[in-house]
């Protein structure tokens, strides 16, 4: 068993762009490589859900997020989510008891030189280190409780309710 686990559904973060003028694609998760630049040296255990835009995720793939936490060994967990629908799976996990789960995502491709990808996972690895059990969402430097949070489109940033 791993200190952490973290499950990787795809999102912004993971999203490749091929030029200007093509569609974008979920490319393999960044997260690996993400821990490589930050150093990170936790126990880390990594597992893929799925590969898609949040705005794509069904009630499936929120149903296998929710049965990757519960049967899980580790109690400490992170999400890779995008953006657009985190709090929606954030409602669908609310009642698990006995994790410390924390959603993030990126506003930007992490294969972006100026992404907020690792920042944000730095802070997801953090607040399940430290949190209590519950589900939260670690975005803009920011650790929200995932019930009191909402994306604001036009300020691209997440805001308490």
């Amino acid at each position: 068993m791993a200190d952490i686990l973290i499950l990787t559904t795809g999102g912004t973060i993971d999203k490749v762009y091929f030029d200007a003028l093509s569609e974008f694609q979920v490319g393999d998760t960044m997260v690996t490589r993400l821990m490589e630049i930050g150093l990170v040296k936790q126990d880390v255990r990594v597992q893929e859900i799925c590969r898609k835009d949040s705005l794509e995720l069904d009630d499936a793939d929120r149903a296998a997020i929710r049965h990757a936490i519960e049967t899980a060994e580790e109690s400490r967990i992170v999400i890779t989510h995008g953006t657009d629908t985190m709090t929606n799976t954030a409602a669908v996990l609310k009642d698990i008891a006995g994790k410390t789960v924390c959603m993030f995502g990126a506003l930007s491709p992490a294969r972006f030189a100026e992404s907020d990808a690792t920042m944000n996972l730095g802070m997801a690895l953090a607040t399940v280190q430290v949190a209590p059990p519950g589900i939260y969402i670690a975005m803009n430097g920011t650790v929200f409780d995932a019930a009191k949070v909402r994306k604001d489109r036009a300020a691209n940033a997440f805001v308490p309710l």
